[in-house]
């Protein structure tokens, strides 16, 4: 009975989502700058609701886009017309969603009694990974704490796993989800939480960096959007706090800190998938992890975590000056993704956030890194767009695996290089 309960609530829930029927992503891979200027031109029009997966920047880097049935004839007619190269990489869309739900369905289906009975390789809900942090912290109350820093717009609680074998450590931060769509992050974090639980002790390198350092972790660090991919837009990339004026919905939370605030690799438009909002820590979400890094002081590094474009970023975003550690950021960048590649061979590119994907003002790690947190990076996992957001979730466990081994050189490099 209890079976068939949860299959009917699914079902009434699917029917209630977004459709993305008929909708493609399609690489656009521009030749030169004039084909970036009129890239950049199509993004503006707003009756075509196309959602950059990866921005019209400059011809080094493909983009993605996502577009709906109803604009696809009129997109392709303007890519032809001015012969600009196109590549079809989802058919589409709502195929590959179904296909993710199913999946998501048959693993509901057997209730984890303890955090060795969740399904790491499947994809979660806000509730199951609310439910998978409180089984954790029952099962290791020497290990393992939860913090509730804040509350989201909606009044979720922002909760963070403190991993800490002793009182007053210096602290290293990990924070997935921030981007609610990139589903891959959370799941990884989930992974993450039990593999400290289960080397401490166990592994030398983690066991010295826990007797030394706490670990804190935010596995949905945007709850609202989160939960609204589940329930209503898988695409859901903002928070979801109304903004005054406008019928549009939410802030970028990466665009949200006061790091170059407002400046360019940012939007003023609350209809923007890149809207900066109207002021910096304007957002909950972002405003708790603010207080939390200055009531906390001792900070020695901060890792936040998005997908997709498999790269390893720091500092700066919203300059070119490079920062003052960029020697030594760059070397421990180029150290963890040599060791992320040695399990699948998985490929990463890395360098400061300008350089090497984009212009963005208002980052998460750009405030941190002047907060005087030096070890701050970005990572963007996998994939390289076969997939983009909507990554199967045979590629969950294989991704956190690899990006262990790089958390972990970024980990034992500040324990051994903080004072």
């Amino acid at each position: 009975m209890k079976g068939l309960w949860v299959f009917l609530t699914l079902a009434v829930a699917v029917l209630a989502k977004e459709n993305f029927v008929g909708q493609q992503v399609l690489r656009i891979t521009a030749k030169n700058e004039a084909e970036i200027s009129l890239l950049m031109e199509l993004s503006q029009l707003e009756h075509l609701q196309l959602d950059f997966w990866m921005e019209p920047i400059d011809e080094s880097l493909p983009v993605d886009v996502r577009v709906p049935f109803h604009s696809l004839q009129p997109v392709k007619s303007f890519l032809a017309y001015n012969d600009i190269h196109y590549d079809i990489m989802i058919e589409d869309l709502q195929d590959l969603l179904d296909m993710e739900q199913r999946e998501m369905m048959n693993s509901r289906f057997l209730q984890p009694r303890s955090t060795d009975d969740f399904n790491y390789a499947s994809y979660h809900t806000l509730s199951e990974i609310n439910s998978f942090i409180d089984m954790l912290v029952q099962e290791n109350p020497n290990l393992v704490s939860k913090l509730v820093i804040g509350q989201s717009y909606e009044g979720r609680p922002l909760n963070v796993l403190k991993f800490s074998t002793g009182a007053n450590r210096p602290g290293i931060w990990i924070d997935t989800g921030i981007h609610s769509r990139e589903w891959v992050t959370q799941a990884s974090g989930t992974w993450f939480a039990k593999k400290i639980v289960s080397d401490y002790g166990s592994d030398a390198a983690l066991t010295a960096i826990l007797d030394k350092f706490d670990i804190f972790l935010e596995i949905v660090t945007n709850p609202d959007g989160f939960h609204f991919t589940h329930t209503s837009n898988r695409m859901w990339r903002k928070t979801r706090k109304p903004n005054s004026g406008s019928a549009c919905i939410g802030v970028d939370p990466n665009r949200n800190w006061d790091a170059g605030f407002g400046g360019a690799g940012s939007s003023n438009s609350p209809c923007s998938e890149t809207y900066r909002g109207p002021y910096a820590h304007s957002e909950p979400e972002v405003k708790a992890i603010v207080d939390f890094v200055i009531s906390h002081g001792n900070l020695k590094a901060f890792v936040s975590i998005h997908s997709y474009s498999q790269m390893l970023l720091y500092p700066y975003g919203y300059i070119r000056t490079p920062c003052t550690d960029h020697a030594e950021l760059d070397a421990l960048a180029k150290k963890a993704i040599t060791d992320l590649k040695s399990l699948y061979g998985t490929n990463y590119k890395y360098g400061s956030i300008i350089n090497t994907i984009y212009q963005a003002s208002g980052g998460t790690i750009d405030w941190t890194y002047n907060q005087g947190i030096k070890y701050s990076y970005t990572f963007e996992l996998r994939d390289t767009g076969r997939f983009g957001f909507v990554l199967p979730a045979n590629q969950i466990i294989p991704t956190a695996q690899e990006t262990w081994l790089a958390l972990m050189a970024i980990m034992e490099h500040t324990k051994d290089n903080s004072y």
